[in-house]
């Protein structure tokens, strides 16, 4: 993973809106990073039970992204998207998924999801079709738990693909 110095340290005294932002910024740097010098079998090594793997991560989160800013704030269905209907589906892996072609795909949802925030207040409204109404602020405290929560986890699965890998 590259060095740098996270956003989140030029905020220290900025205004909420920009705090949640650097947040939601700094974890989506972390998110795609998960994939940083992986080979393809590596990013698919699942050490768990269930679908999660550092592939499947960062495909769920490019989800998280278009559900949030693209069904939510935009009101576009999960099927115009193009995406599964259910949250459970969004962590399957298709053959034609590469580190790759999933990184460009959630580095594509993060700059939408930033285009179509980019234009709007924290208190402006979006519509999530299961939880109702809700403020863009509570969007990007959300996405700071969501993302972090996956980035840990990849973490920890990075961890343990690389050491396996040194033994």
């Amino acid at each position: 993973m590259t060095e740098r110095v996270p956003r989140v340290w030029d905020v220290l005294s900025a205004s909420e809106d920009a705090t949640l932002r650097a947040f939601v910024g700094d974890n989506r740097h972390d998110v795609a990073a998960l994939l940083d010098g992986l080979s393809e079998e590596q990013a698919r090594r699942r050490l768990v039970p269930s679908r999660t793997c550092l592939l499947s991560i960062v495909k769920h989160c490019a989800y998280v992204e278009r559900v949030w800013f693209q069904e939510a704030v935009l009101g576009h269905s999960r099927e115009v998207l193009g995406i599964p209907v259910d949250v459970e589906d969004s962590w399957q892996l298709d053959d034609s998924d590469t580190v790759a072609s999933v990184r460009e795909d959630f580095l594509a949802a993060v700059a939408e999801s930033e285009r179509i925030a980019a234009g709007l207040a924290p208190d402006d409204l979006a519509v999530h079709p299961r939880f109702g109404q809700l403020t863009v602020r509570w969007i990007h405290a959300h996405l700071v738990q969501e993302l972090a929560r996956h980035a840990g986890h990849g973490d920890i699965l990075r961890e343990q693909v690389l050491g396996a890998d040194e033994d």
